[in-house]
């Protein structure tokens, strides 16, 4: 039987957009977004409006294009920063964007654990919270310990999200159809998971491997948050490609200077973010890694891939792992 027009249309886009994913280069950067919207048609507003979303580092970069983006949709929002100054200017900025909805402030540094647990009393006392964004994060150079005692890159990546998302489990079950979004990073392909290895020490510390080792946990979070959560909550990844951000140009000066003019803007970084955010309830399903609206595999070198029943066996680790760090265990779901 020969195809329909329509289907080979489609099976053409399709094919596309796979040989994008697969070149990384075009796919990651400023083209991938450009073909993308085009191929696909899509839509330009999301239904954001009457969400409460809570969004950490909303101050620059891709929260603060997420936090424009979804307070023009109509959403109601609380941006979480660790500068006062840069807070006032985010609100004021944002708040220009509203249509109907409320935009509120809350200070947080994700480095310390103790300030992470304010934030979220201060949250849960203030309802049902429809989308919780992870997004604060840091490539740091040089190791850093945090107040708690762990390395920052992975207390700002691992511990806090955990801690936060646990904490909020109330608010969130609350809520009609909840959603937890985790910005991860394509660096994250890099890394295989290993976690005796997942802190780094200050005798073989590299910032790119531990950034890249903590995005990879993330993703085995989140997949294991999902397993746990059955419908309760949905659990999402999403990687940005390669966003003009002000941190990728601090943290990667070389990169950002050779391959620079390839970079995508913080808008097309951030807008898998918000068509997550503002998608109908229950849509996508949750546990997937999305660039560009479109869900794609967790693994592309095959010495980092594993069977799902390790990657489940990897997730039980990490959560015990991270309950012990934390001191905040996460009981099973009710589902």
């Amino acid at each position: 039987m020969t195809p329909h027009k329509d289907e080979r249309l489609e099976g053409w886009r399709g094919l596309i957009d796979r040989s994008l994913d697969t070149a990384i280069v075009p796919g990651f950067g400023r083209l991938g977004p450009l073909l993308r919207r085009r191929l696909s048609d899509w839509e330009a507003a999301v239904a954001a409006a009457g969400r409460k979303i809570v969004i950490t580092g909303a101050t620059s970069g891709l929260g603060l294009a997420a936090a424009q983006q979804l307070a023009s949709a109509g959403a109601s929002l609380v941006l979480v920063g660790r500068s006062e100054q840069k807070l006032a200017e985010a609100h004021k900025l944002v708040s220009s964007y509203a249509e109907g909805g409320e935009v509120e402030t809350m200070h947080c540094d994700m480095g310390d654990l103790d300030q992470v647990r304010t934030l979220a009393s201060q949250l849960k006392a203030a309802g049902p919270l429809d989308v919780l964004i992870h997004n604060a994060g840091a490539l740091d150079a040089d190791y850093q310990l945090a107040p708690q005692g762990h390395e920052l890159t992975i207390t700002v990546h691992l511990i806090a999200p955990y801690l936060l998302t646990e904490l909020l489990r109330p608010a969130l079950t609350a809520a009609k159809a909840p959603r937890v979004i985790t910005v991860t990073s394509g660096g994250m392909y890099s890394e295989a998971f290993n976690l005796k290895k997942l802190e780094m020490r200050p005798d073989n510390y590299r910032g790119t491997v531990a950034y890249a080792r903590a995005k990879r946990a993330q993703v085995v979070l989140t997949k294991a948050w999902q397993q746990r959560a059955g419908t309760s909550i949905d659990f999402h990844l999403m990687h940005p490609g390669w966003a003009d951000s002000p941190g990728m140009e601090r943290a990667l000066p070389t990169f950002h200077r050779l391959l620079g003019w390839n970079n995508r803007s913080t808008d097309d970084g951030a807008d898998t973010i918000t068509w997550l955010a503002g998608r109908p309830d229950h849509e996508p399903r949750g546990g997937q890694l999305w660039l560009d609206r479109q869900a794609r595999p967790i693994f592309k070198i095959p010495k980092t891939k594993v069977s799902d029943a390790e990657l489940a066996k990897q997730g039980e680790a990490l959560m015990a792992w991270l309950a012990e760090v934390s001191g905040q265990v996460s009981p099973p779901f009710a589902n």
